[in-house]
């Protein structure tokens, strides 16, 4: 996706799909969305053209991302949770060290349920799991576990 300020308008959206179609979407600075699709022999040519108010908008987005329509996704702030990426810096006392050596769960009650590196996520990280400057720490558990999660694992 590709973005495009358009002075005094907003800011158009391109995208190109998997199909090799060209779509955009303009988000116009009153709050209305222009949605364009366009011809596949000519992808500069607009073959059709919608525009959106705010609650047509919203609607859309929530047509297009119905978290609410899968009994299987939890809503972590329904359960009183919440969950956080942390960044394990290169300075970290935590550095080079076993996930098991913070002692986590124990002292916060919150949990690291998965571990962001480069481009690779490793779920559900070990004990023995070595920590590495520049990791993301996924962790969930309530706001003032999360809070003292990243407290312990900022810790230099």
């Amino acid at each position: 996706m590709s973005t495009t300020p358009l002075p005094g308008i907003g800011v158009q959206y391109d995208l190109t799909t998997r199909e090799r179609r060209h779509m955009s979407v303009i988000a116009h600075r009153d709050g209305t969305r222009t949605v364009n699709v366009y011809r596949t022999d000519d992808p500069d040519a607009c073959a059709q053209s919608l525009r959106l108010t705010e609650p047509e908008t919203a609607s859309l987005i929530d047509a297009l991302a119905p978290s609410h329509h899968s009994p299987n996704l939890l809503s972590t702030t329904d359960l009183g949770l919440v969950a956080e990426r942390i960044e394990l810096s290169s300075t970290s006392h935590w550095n080079g060290r076993v996930l098991g050596d913070t002692r986590m769960r124990t002292e916060t009650g919150a949990s690291i349920v998965a571990v962001l590196r480069r481009a690779q996520a490793i779920p559900s990280p070990t004990p023995d799991f070595r920590l590495a400057g520049g990791d993301i720490l996924i962790v969930i558990g309530t706001r003032e576990g999360v809070e003292t999660a990243a407290t312990i694992l900022g810790r230099q």
